[in-house]
């Protein structure tokens, strides 16, 4: 098992075992609790002794929380919501010992115990967003079939650990096995099953010279895989791994409760000391006073928020995942939220990145016959034009056509005959080679001139197509109210007008090195955080290897998951796992419903809370209506919650 390897499984391991961890403390501690009940009703006992009895079940719950708060002290960053539960159960242990109050100790537990609940739903929910990437890829292979010679000479199967298998080795995948490593197809074909990697229903149908990527389930036919990745640095390994950091993302953007429990927390302390101060100052008696004061604390406690809140985003990230948008943190959520500006890359983004006809301008025969005689010429050219060619006519293999004499002609195109016709096709430089009159196109692309002995026969435009759901991307986040499209591409000048105008792009930046566009993207960056006061953020969306680092700059990288580049996964914060770009908007459609319901949550628990404090403040309130005001709230919004599972 490789290293590697061993520690996704550990970090994967350390996860769980984090859940378990959390599910004991609060086992626990209610086994404990009703214990410390059932002390304190059966043995007459002083407030010490019985402040004792409580402190077991509440440092064994709280102490992390306790712990965070008191960092958040010394880094000076005191008002968080670890400080909030502190103070409040704190003060509840303490309104024991006032002279004539009830003990409260329970409560103080309770508080603990609720906001150790929510903890444990957000960790469970980023667990799952990472389990449903590594399901989603179910798809560690645990073995290859390597093809090696053995001592004598003689070629052999050997099946080994797919990490001792280097690059350049040929390996065997059988129907039924999954595809071990990254590589290039070098005999037989079949159809491969990539509902793991992209969600897609439909088998892709590859053969000789396809590349195929580690994950895929092989359905039909044997084939010899030549690799061209290590195991380390295969697709399967890369999206693993690439999940294990979505928590540590959360200092990024603080999360939604972050924000809330900042302002919210300085609020509740410094209106409870007033309480306790003001109507002592005016005579009251400072015993009911401070209990009050303590029991507004309390009250003000929001345990509902705290566990709602995490569930709420927990359910967005699942029921995106859903649809095949994995989100890698719940920060994310609150990012794709305020998305002003959205940056493309083009190629394999907007466009899928691979060679078509994309017209045919027949000048002495028809289209057919032109295709047919282009199709035959490049029957045995590798270059990409070949094979797009090739593709635009698919029955030129079995036609019965004869091809014969096949000249390359270097910088030029190719000559050769077919049937008692001999047909040149390539580049202009080759038509005045040979004397014929070619004339240009109009449309964006590589033109194609053919000729047919010597005679001009017409051009065929080969172009990157663009992906069917490109304009209706573009269109449905204008909708949603983006105000600034960017497209970046390394491309020609004229192929990007082309594009930037079908699809309707604000603007676009051609002929562009992976380090402009990370300048370009700075570039946007500042304008956009200098022209909004609203907060603003900038998405960039990618697929290639040259767009990571533009990904990890971007405020939301977005990766096209299906075909991508590993390294783009990698470094994006949500990732597509079919490349459709439709996708974004349905993902900031998820993002601004999940947001929405957190904040119907917030505005239901505080204003119970307001109604309870009010009563608390008069002494109408007593701690277990404060407790109970919030369960009842906790479980209104728990289950206003689990509809952001449904997006």
């Amino acid at each position: 098992m490789s290293h590697h390897h061993e520690h996704e499984h550990h970090e994967h391991e350390h996860h769980h075992e984090g859940l378990k961890h959390q599910l004991a403390l609060i086992a626990a501690t209610v086994v404990l609790l009703i214990a410390a009940v059932a002390i304190e009703k059966t043995l007459q006992l002083a407030t010490w002794q019985l402040l004792l009895v409580y402190l077991i079940p509440y440092l064994l719950i709280g102490h992390e929380t306790l712990k965070e708060a008191a960092e958040g002290i010394a880094h000076g960053e005191a008002f968080n919501e670890h400080f909030l539960m502190s103070v409040a159960t704190i003060g509840a242990l303490c309104i024991g010992f006032l002279p004539g109050a009830e003990t409260e100790f329970p409560e103080a537990v309770f508080v603990m115990l609720f906001f150790q609940i929510g903890e444990l739903f957000e960790s469970y929910a980023e667990g799952k967003s990472r389990d449903s990437i590594a399901n989603l890829m179910n798809i560690r292979p645990d073995v290859a079939c390597v093809i090696r010679q053995d001592e004598g000479g003689v070629m052999q199967e050997v099946r080994v650990s797919p990490d001792e298998v280097s690059v350049g080795e040929t390996i065997i995948v059988r129907p039924g096995e999954r595809v071990p490593l990254d590589g290039i197809i070098v005999e037989g074909s079949t159809a491969l099953n990539t509902i793991a990697l992209t969600g897609e229903s439909m088998p892709r149908d590859v053969g000789e010279g396809d590349e195929v990527i580690s994950g895929c389930v092989n359905i039909s036919g044997a084939v010899k895989v030549r690799t061209t990745k290590n195991f380390g640095e295969s697709t399967v390994s890369k999206i693993i791994h690439l999940v294990e950091n979505a928590n540590e993302n959360k200092s990024h953007s603080e999360t939604f409760i972050t924000r809330f429990a900042r302002i919210y927390t300085p609020i509740v302390v410094f209106a409870a000391i007033i309480l306790a101060v003001v109507p002592t100052l005016l005579g009251g008696d400072f015993a009911t006073w401070l209990y009050r004061a303590l029991m507004f604390l309390v009250v003000s406690c929001p345990c509902a928020l705290v566990i709602s809140v995490p569930l709420t985003f927990f359910g967005g990230i699942g029921g995106a995942s859903r649809h095949g948008i994995l989100i890698k943190g719940a920060n994310y959520i609150d990012v794709l939220n305020k998305v002003g500006t959205v940056v493309f890359d083009k190629t394999g983004t907007l466009t899928h990145g691979q060679f078509a006809v994309t017209a045919v301008h027949p000048d002495a025969c028809d289209e057919h016959q032109l295709l047919h005689l282009a199709a035959h010429v490049e029957h045995f050219s590798t270059h990409p034009i070949g094979a797009a060619l090739r593709d635009a006519f698919p029955d030129e293999a079995t036609d019965g056509c004869q091809v014969s004499d096949v000249t390359e002609i270097a910088g030029q195109g190719i000559r050769a005959q077919v049937g008692d016709k001999q047909v040149w096709v390539g580049n202009t430089k080759l038509m005045d080679a040979i004397g014929a009159h070619w004339h240009d196109c109009t449309h964006v692309g590589t033109i194609i001139h053919v000729a047919i002995d010597k005679q001009y026969a017409g051009h065929i435009v080969i172009n990157d197509r663009i992906k069917s759901d490109s304009t209706e991307a573009i269109a449905s986040l204008k909708k949603l109210g983006v105000e600034r499209t960017v497209m970046l591409t390394g491309d020609r000048k004229e192929v990007a007008t082309s594009v930037a105008r079908q699809l309707d792009i604000d603007e676009y930046h051609a002929e562009l090195l992976p380090a402009d566009k990370v300048a370009k993207v700075e570039q946007l960056l500042t304008d956009l955080h200098a022209a909004t006061d609203n907060h603003k953020h900038l998405a960039f969306v990618g697929d290639g290897i040259n767009d990571a680092p533009v990904l990890a700059r971007a405020d939301v990288g977005i990766a096209m998951g299906g075909l991508g580049s590993d390294a783009a996964i990698e470094a994006a914060d949500v990732v597509l796992m079919d490349d459709k770009p439709s996708k974004i908007a349905l993902a900031m459609r998820i993002a601004r419903r999940t947001l929405t319901i957190a904040r119907q949550n917030v505005w239901l628990a505080i204003g119970i809370k307001v109604a309870v404090l009010v009563l608390a403040t008069f002494g109408l309130a007593t701690m277990w209506m404060a407790v109970f005001a919030d369960v009842g709230v906790t479980v209104l919004a728990v289950l206003n919650a689990m509809r952001a599972m449904r997006p």
